[in-house]
């Protein structure tokens, strides 16, 4: 016979699993995605990746017409597609709006297909929305922006729905953090780092 002590351990030990497994879910339902597009994605990355209440950054291609494209084929400019990053966060610790204002204040909004010696469709600056709430956060943020004229020109950010995301080759994912003495990201991507850490100190994660 199996002592009543161990049977009620092992019921105490089930039923704290289940409210772990129930928490975890509970918690990955408050999540929210946002997708933004904003140059090379490997510094959007870089950039997202550092924000305390996201808790993960995906490089991928979104808004083109070619299922299934590969880097090769985005480069073209040829597919529609635009190199993008899905952000996975948690809005109890960081609102839509705080996204877009590391989203317009790391990037030039004022150039559609270009940030800086990267030019193309492919770098276009654009907001693809998940629902009518960001796309109203979204629309309101611009047109505050271009009514001060907040960055001189005004800012031509597409503001479009979130169409099928294509998850980027693997060696593009967390691209600055294993590649950081790469040319590219030292003089590229390592000034928007220190941009960041200046202008938005209070939002970064420990």
């Amino acid at each position: 016979m199996i002592p009543k002590f161990y049977i009620m351990k092992n019921i105490f030990i089930l039923a704290l699993i289940l409210l772990s497994a129930g928490s975890a879910d509970a918690q990955s339902k408050k999540l929210q995605k946002a997708t933004f597009g904003n140059g090379c994605f490997w510094c959007s990355e870089a950039v997202f990746q550092r924000l305390n209440g996201v808790t993960s950054v995906r490089s991928g291609y979104e808004g083109g017409d070619v299922p299934n494209p590969t880097y090769e084929d985005v480069c073209t400019g040829s597919t529609g597609h635009a190199e993008v990053i899905e952000v996975t966060y948690d809005p109890q610790k960081i609102k839509y709006d705080e996204l877009l204002e590391v989203f317009w204040k790391t990037h030039d909004p004022t150039t559609l297909n270009r940030q800086g010696a990267d030019v193309g469709t492919q770098y276009r600056s654009v907001i693809f929305y998940h629902n009518d709430e960001q796309k109203a956060i979204a629309e309101k943020y611009k047109k505050e922006l271009n009514a001060s004229k907040a960055f001189g020109n005004p800012v031509v950010t597409a503001i479009s729905k979130a169409s099928a995301f294509y998850v980027a080759e693997n060696y593009h994912q967390d691209y600055y953090n294993k590649n950081g003495n790469q040319p590219y990201c030292r003089a590229v991507i390592l000034p928007k780092m220190e941009k960041l850490e200046k202008i938005f100190k209070a939002k970064l994660k420990p």
